[in-house]
């Protein structure tokens, strides 16, 4: 997902299952590329795809989808507290007892 074209091919996904020319057709790159794009996504089971007469139709596959988001939240939910702490995020105020 580092990579902006395969981001861009995510979005466009999101939308609905689309074959690689009609990917391509809202994309600044190849047929080819795209291509290319889609195997390194379908590698890392994040897209699925079908056989469609001559054609491959690609969808996001929503379980490899979750469990990437589900790895990001903990990413950031780390990142964040440890910013926090950098910066002397204001400790909790002592409760009157």
């Amino acid at each position: 997902m580092a990579d902006g074209t395969r981001r861009a091919i995510v979005a466009c996904l999101a939308d609905g299952p689309q074959a690689v020319g009609e990917l391509a057709a809202g994309l600044p790159v190849s047929r080819s590329a795209v291509s290319q794009h889609l195997k390194i996504l379908k590698d890392a089971g994040l897209v699925e795809d079908v056989a469609a007469g001559t054609r491959r139709i690609y969808r996001l596959n929503p379980v490899a989808l979750a469990a990437l988001r589900d790895q990001l939240d903990t990413y950031w939910q780390r990142a964040l507290a440890g910013y926090a702490d950098a910066v002397g995020a204001p400790d909790k105020p002592d409760k009157e007892t």
